[in-house]
């Protein structure tokens, strides 16, 4: 797709692994007992901040000014709990409860966007990451192993639809980042 004035890119903002906890991740997805449904692909795995969708150029560059606005203290997400949507038909980890520094951080970057025309979610934030799609089981309180994530920052990620999938890639990513993180994962 051209890169032209016209152009509109959906995106959103996340909390994006760095490589330990993906494969950690990983790990823990191939031990959950065996399930219907099919696994997102490890590079996909991430945490929705806040879905922004279909924008041009001059709205991308708002959001990433005033993204880059938002401070980001290092904190460390505790991934304890896992559910399903049955709607959906998601399998996801999560907090027991948001961290208030998680809270804050999609408080601030929702309020931060909102000059670019963005209007967010007026749901609950539930920090949730989607581990298998078409699931049909409900995990059991003891089938996952809990981890413990360190964030640094946040990413901008564009999203696309070819014909294997969803694929996702960061634009660009914002505060520190934790030691040992991989800025091109």
């Amino acid at each position: 797709m051209s890169e032209g004035p016209g152009r509109r890119r959906r995106l959103f903002f996340a909390l994006w692994p760095d490589e330990y906890t993906r494969r950690e991740l990983v790990r823990r997805m191939r031990a959950l007992p065996r399930r219907s449904g099919r696994p997102v692909r490890p590079e996909n795995l991430h945490i929705t901040l806040a879905f922004v969708g279909p924008v041009d150029e001059r709205v991308r560059s708002c959001l990433e000014q005033r993204a880059a606005e938002v401070a980001v203290p290092p904190f460390t997400l505790n991934l304890s709990r896992a559910g399903l949507f049955e709607r959906a038909g998601a399998l996801w980890v999560g907090p027991e409860q948001t961290p208030p520094v998680l809270g804050d951080l999609v408080e601030h970057l929702n309020e931060a966007l909102r000059p670019c025309g963005y209007e967010p979610d007026r749901r609950v934030f539930r920090p949730h990451m989607t581990l298998y799609r078409k699931a049909r089981a409900r995990p059991g309180p003891t089938d996952w192993d809990p981890l413990e994530w360190p964030v640094g920052g946040f990413a901008l990620v564009e999203s696309f639809t070819d014909p294997e999938g969803v694929r996702y890639q960061v634009l660009r990513r914002f505060g520190g980042q934790p030691s040992g993180l991989n800025p091109g994962a």
